[in-house]
């Protein structure tokens, strides 16, 4: 997300971060250029000219001018009203209620409620420690009753069937009566969608917002439709009391311009973003952090909470200790560590967060994709565990015998023959240095070494 608006604003503020003294007139072009890469990253108008102007007065003011680097403050400005225009800091969603705590899930059809709400009752299961009931009021789309039940099996949450003979204010209540016999924390109402805001649904929403007075009404918007998203949910936000919204496709959306106007047009704040189609892909939106990686800054607390929420630490520990010992970094060794980048997003997911790096994350899409990290698991998985822990048996008949088995190439087998050397030969160096349990409690590990390239290379 953010790849074009954050080239445009780098290149727009490298000119101006040398400046040892900045006025109206330095500070002039930059600021055409950073209106102009808002807009074309599809931001509102009215959001990009109050941006501008907040930027402008801060810049040419006092704490500018008593800064001993005017240009790196010009920058810190840039990023403090960013994060401003997207709400300062993440607000979390309001359970402090009467169990069950009902959230109302509305938005247009496409957007992805059903996922999300999918998503939504995996974060509060496993991150809230929450008891989790959902039901779909959609009753002019079978398919979606029969979505979120298969969903809902894959998450852990409890079901509440619904039918499309049924009403779906009756639905509601009976959830809601449910939910209280079943000592459920939390309710998910997912509600029907229409290709365009109209009359009936509003009204049929508003029925079931009052029937059942949800402690949060969450907006849930395709991030790719930029500007739109904003006018859509202020639209909504007209009719219903909104308490958030939720931004979905958004690891798609390489503008950014829903992001950056949703909470100046509606008031109301992004409380998640969709990061990808798996049940796990839903975060919580941290403005602050959101600001720095648009700036090109990362996001290295974000990249540290995903390490510290999907990294398997015994596993980390285990190859630590056992390089420290002189043992040798074998093929099995290597799968361990393609598996656990592959759960923090791969190498793209892994750079769009490192400071510096988000432009290199588009760059490396191509050569570092996930079919090639399945293609180099695959060769892996067609050895007998004595190849695996022995890469110096393969000869020219067993390659033969792998690449057939894996649907692969030799020269496939040879690559990774190649990376797998050269990683063992950064482990034994890391090893002598005293710094391999940090490196694999970190995440330097996980990726290819120097001079290998990226998978596919």
């Amino acid at each position: 997300m953010f790849e074009n608006l954050t080239d445009r604003l780098s290149q727009s503020l490298k000119g101006i971060t040398g400046q040892a003294r900045l006025s109206e007139d330095n500070i002039k072009d930059t600021l055409r250029e950073v209106r102009m890469a808002l807009l074309e990253a599809d931001v509102a108008l009215a959001v990009v000219k109050d941006f501008i102007e907040a930027v402008k007065q801060r810049a040419v003011g006092q704490e500018v001018s008593k800064s001993l680097n005017p240009g790196q403050q010009f920058v810190k400005i840039v990023n403090d009203e960013l994060t401003q225009m997207m709400g300062q800091a993440n607000e979390r969603l309001n359970l402090a209620v009467q169990p069950p705590a009902v959230i109302l899930m509305a938005g247009l059809q496409g957007a992805g409620k059903t996922t999300t709400v999918a998503k939504l009752a995996r974060f509060l299961k496993e991150k809230e420690k929450k008891s989790v009931m959902v039901v779909s009021a959609d009753v002019y789309r079978p398919a979606a009753i029969k979505q979120l039940e298969t969903l809902a099996a894959e998450v852990g949450a409890t079901f509440f069937p619904s039918s499309s003979e049924q009403k779906p204010i009756d639905i509601v209540n009976a959830a809601v009566a449910e939910a209280k016999i079943k000592f459920a924390d939390v309710l998910i109402v997912d509600t029907a969608g229409r290709l365009a805001i109209d009359e009936a649904m509003m009204a049929e929403i508003q029925q079931l917002h009052s029937a059942v007075n949800p402690a949060e009404t969450l907006f849930v918007v395709d991030a790719m439709t930029g500007q739109d998203a904003a006018n859509t949910a202020r639209a909504f936000n007209e009719s219903l009391p909104l308490t958030g919204v939720v931004l979905t496709k958004s690891d798609a959306d390489s503008r950014g311009g829903a992001a950056l106007s949703v909470r100046q047009v509606t008031g109301k704040p992004i409380k998640f973003m969709g990061v990808g189609e798996k049940t796990t892909a839903l975060d919580p939106f941290h403005p602050e952090r959101i600001a720095s990686r648009i700036l090109g800054m990362g996001d290295m607390l974000s990249l540290i909470e995903e390490a510290e929420d999907k990294l398997d630490k015994k596993k980390a520990e285990k190859l630590a200790k056992k390089i420290k010992k002189g043992k040798k970094f074998n093929l099995e060794d290597l799968r361990d560590q393609l598996q656990q980048m592959h759960s923090m997003g791969g190498v793209t997911g892994m750079l769009d967060k490192l400071p510096g790096m988000g432009n290199m994350a588009e760059a490396v899409q191509s050569q570092a994709n996930n079919k090639q990290f399945m293609k180099m698991e695959a060769l892996i998985n067609s050895m007998t565990p004595k190849e695996r822990r022995n890469p110096d048996l393969l000869n020219g008949s067993r390659k033969r015998r792998i690449t057939r088995g894996s649907g692969t190439e030799i020269q496939d087998l040879n690559r990774l023959l190649k990376q797998h050397k050269q990683m063992a030969k950064m482990m034994k160096k890391m090893s002598k240095k005293g710094g391999m349990a940090n490196m694999m409690r970190g995440l330097g590990g996980m990726m290819p070494p120097g001079g290998g390239g990226f998978p596919g290379q």
